[in-house]
């Protein structure tokens, strides 16, 4: 798909991002923008309904679906900084209004343009390179939604390759979920715990001192994790690294200095 000319784009800016990292919000904005993207941020939006939706509470995202129609309805493309949130609005979202042929072709059409942050930007606006630069070596995890429903993998790793001083580290285990899975956390929390102290050991296994992924659901949930080990590996979303804003913020659940 080629972009068009200075394309309208509105930022789904998720929950986790607007209550806890509003930062990416604005990393997503800033690159964006650099893209030659026209952004727009809907006051109306609301929950994407993943977590009702996972929980079988159909009409309540159902309710929300609708909101999040009206909302994001007669933009060029809309763009979230998470693969999960983008999964939902992509392949989920649309499903629940097949009793509903109105309602489900609005959605499909919707879904039609909706993307992960970075897979938009390489894969629909041509960006192969940022300016920006981190001094370290990170590793990247692959969250389980953007890589298996949206196919966020490479896309990343090439925007990052980018960053001036950045070494990037792999681990053994890249795609391996980190026990989050939203609600399965807390339903499961023994068998949660257990997968992500295998994942945190994957991380520090590689040596780095940062820690990168696209998901604020997996950052978090690893993040808590090493930090009750103790581990001084930094925890940060891939958007505040490409667009050079890790100076604004501390890493995810570290505090202001």
């Amino acid at each position: 798909m080629s972009p068009v000319s200075k394309p309208r784009v509105a930022l789904f800016v998720t929950c986790l991002v607007d209550l806890h990292r509003p930062t990416v919000g604005f990393a997503a904005i800033r690159l964006l923008e650099q893209a030659g993207c026209q952004v727009e941020v809907p006051r109306a939006q609301t929950c994407c309904g993943q977590p009702a939706y996972n929980a079988g509470d159909r009409d309540t995202a159902r309710d929300l679906a609708r909101g999040i129609i009206e909302a994001f309805s007669g933009y060029d493309y809309v763009v979230a900084p998470s693969g999960s949130c983008g999964g939902m609005l992509r392949h989920h979202m649309a499903h629940l209004f097949d009793d509903d042929p109105n309602m489900r072709a609005r959605a499909d059409a919707l879904a039609a343009h909706c993307y992960e942050l970075v897979g938009f930007l390489t894969d629909v606006m041509g960006v192969s390179r940022v300016n920006a630069a981190y001094e370290g070596v990170a590793t990247y995890h692959d969250s389980c939604a953007g890589l298996r429903e949206l196919g966020i993998r490479d896309q990343p790793r090439l925007l990052l390759g980018a960053v001036e001083g950045l070494t990037l580290a792999e681990m053994a285990e890249p795609d391996t979920c980190c026990g989050f899975g939203g609600t399965f956390c807390v339903k499961y929390p023994e068998i949660s715990v257990r997968m992500v102290s295998d994942k945190t050991a994957d991380i520090a296994a590689t040596g780095a001192d940062t820690l990168l992924a696209g998901d604020m659901g997996c950052l978090l949930n690893m993040a808590g994790r090493l930090e009750r080990q103790g581990s001084p590996i930094k925890v940060r979303h891939v958007a505040e690294v490409l667009a050079g804003m890790t100076n604004d913020v501390p890493p995810i659940g570290q505090p202001r200095r």
